[in-house]
């Protein structure tokens, strides 16, 4: 079983890119989107369950240069696919 959480990414000004590309290369997201508004990223992961999200996302994410700010979306229930 796991978690499905969506993670909105704020980064600093002109590391959009290179920002998508780390996270490519770290092959830790199900699905990863541009967007507009207050966040340029929308991540979809899939966290193993009774894994503490928010040390996953910190050791795996955060850590990656150009990131400013994250807001992390837990999901409960799939009501369609």
């Amino acid at each position: 079983m796991t978690t499905t959480l969506f993670v909105q990414i704020r980064c600093r000004p002109g590391t959009a890119y290179n920002v998508a590309d780390e996270i490519g290369l770290r092959e830790i997201h199900s699905e990863l989107y541009s967007i507009s508004g207050d966040f340029d990223l929308l991540l979809k992961l899939r966290v193993p369950s009774g894994e503490d999200i928010g040390r996953y996302i910190n050791d795996n994410l955060l850590n990656i240069d150009g990131i400013e700010r994250t807001n992390t979306i837990q999901t409960y229930k799939v009501f369609t696919r």
